[in-house]
């Protein structure tokens, strides 16, 4: 049996971006976040720090070390994060870094993390009302995103493509559906990115939702998940991470990593066998969000980020890839596809760069469990 497919979402926010500089101050980056970070609570293990230091990834001799580093243990893509506040933003990261790097060894593709950017950087537990945005996602012009898009991006050489089409994630679904103005306006939104894209040679693009558990019944569900795929045009679903937000509170500072995923199973076995199009299983490294408040605030459960912390072992890890690629080991090959999260979400506990405890332990682990 060949190994799925494997792509890592990839969080770009180490590398030096005039808007941040703008608010937190000159060569900012959420290394700084680490760099602060301490122990909130017994057995809490922080400071964590990474093995090749605090790295500037807009350097391309970085990241073509990234890319080996990843493409040697098994990683096909990586998934940017990808933002768009009146404009792009974080992209020196893939434009200057992953894309100037002349490593060819990793497709890519892009996350639309149409989500606002909230100030965790860091944040307080008494969060202010209302929420303290920073930028807020504009579709004003969804016309010129999608030009955009493809004219950077969808046509170039190495953008992973699934069943001939280039890949395109949108984060939050029920939003992006919310902000187009209902179903029927979100389909011709799509349907006029689809329109682009043939124009630009290209046969059409490959769009995933990202799903958590709304399904049709759940009043975070704005419209039955059918409708995503025959109404709107989107062909597959996946997640971003585990849904740790549902761990037991009791539970708390710690998640259990096994029960963890009993949770996330129950919920990704009702993906696979109920919804209307492909769902493609994710497994989550760690989770350990605490870089991102307050270090000196009493660290107790609350809205994000003050949530329990889960963390991983290699061999844990490994386990959790290979019940993953067990999964699909029937499944057509262009459906088998596994995403991880993440290589670098360093500020949320859920990275596979190497660190200083554990080298590069779950890399390892990864390598094995494809291939074995």
């Amino acid at each position: 049996m060949t190994k799925p497919r494997t792509a890592v979402y990839y969080f770009p926010n180490y590398h030096v971006d005039e808007r941040n500089e703008a608010i937190h101050g000159k060569g900012w980056t959420e290394w700084e976040l680490m760099k602060h970070a301490t122990p909130r609570f017994p057995g809490h293990d922080q400071p964590k720090v990474p093995l090749w230091g605090f790295e500037d990834e807009a350097d391309p001799a970085v990241m073509s070390r990234k890319i080996d580093a990843a493409a040697d243990h098994g990683v096909d893509a990586f998934i940017f994060d990808w933002y768009w506040y009146d404009g792009p933003y974080l992209e020196r990261c893939l434009n200057e870094g992953f894309l100037k790097s002349g490593n060819d060894r990793l497709e890519f593709a892009l996350m639309w993390a149409n989500h606002d950017w909230e100030n965790f950087h860091p944040g307080g537990r008494k969060r202010p009302y209302p929420v303290d945005f920073y930028w807020t996602t504009t579709y004003g012009s969804v016309g010129y995103v999608w030009d955009y898009l493809i004219e950077h991006y969808f046509t170039h050489p190495q953008y992973m493509r699934v069943k001939g089409m280039p890949y395109f994630s949108i984060y939050a679904t029920n939003r992006f559906i919310i902000q187009m103005g209902g179903v029927e306006k979100c389909k011709e939104v799509l349907e006029l990115l689809q329109e682009k894209a043939r124009a630009a040679g290209l046969p059409g693009v490959y769009l995933n939702g990202m799903w958590w558990d709304n399904m049709d019944q759940s009043p975070s569900s704005v419209c039955p998940q059918r409708d995503w795929v025959e109404k709107i045009g989107f062909h597959c679903y996946t997640s971003y991470n585990i849904p740790l937000y549902r761990f037991p509170a009791d539970q708390f500072p710690f998640v259990d990593y096994d029960e963890a995923y009993e949770i996330y199973y129950k919920m990704r076995d009702i993906a696979i066998n109920g919804l209307p199009a492909v769902y493609y299983p994710v497994v989550t490294m760690g989770w350990d969000s605490s870089p991102r408040t307050i270090q000196s605030e009493v660290y107790e459960l609350g809205s994000y980020p003050y949530r329990a912390v889960m963390e991983p072992t290699p061999e844990k890890f490994g386990n959790k890839i290979a019940e993953a690629v067990q999964v699909m080991k029937d499944w057509p090959e262009e459906d088998r596809i596994l995403f991880i999260n993440a290589w670098n979400e360093w500020t949320e506990g859920s990275y596979l760069e190497p660190d200083v405890k554990h080298g590069y332990g779950f890399l390892e682990a990864l390598k094995k469990a494809l291939y074995s």
